[in-house]
């Protein structure tokens, strides 16, 4: 539960998972969307994982990433929440436009 509540304290961490609820991105897909460094996006998933929050799937060079499913309750109402309670954020809905936009093109992790 720590895990988790820090997990959802973090504004990078946010943006994150909010982008992985539109479907599963890979880590350059997510760098290109949210416009941060590769190793700053890396660190981020590494914990958004060992809070449970998301999983990887591993595609030749490529991690590929996507919400987990919940466990518990309290994941599920977690999840909600970033569903419902973040949908009117200026900068979440950005990161969901150029997601939509990317996702369009195929993204740049060939698949």
């Amino acid at each position: 539960v720590n895990l988790m509540f820090r997990a959802f304290s973090d504004r990078t961490r946010l943006r994150i998972l909010r982008l992985l609820l539109g479907g599963e991105l890979c880590v350059g897909d997510i760098i290109s969307v949210i416009q941060v460094p590769q190793p700053t996006a890396s660190r981020h998933l590494a914990y958004l994982r060992k809070a449970g929050l998301v999983r990887a799937r591993k595609d030749g060079l490529w991690n590929h990433y996507r919400i987990a499913p919940a466990e518990t309750a309290f994941q599920r109402d977690l999840i909600k929440c970033l569903q419902s309670c973040f949908k009117d954020v200026p900068e979440l809905a950005a990161d969901e436009k150029r997601a939509e936009r990317l996702r369009k093109k195929g993204g740049c992790c060939p698949q």
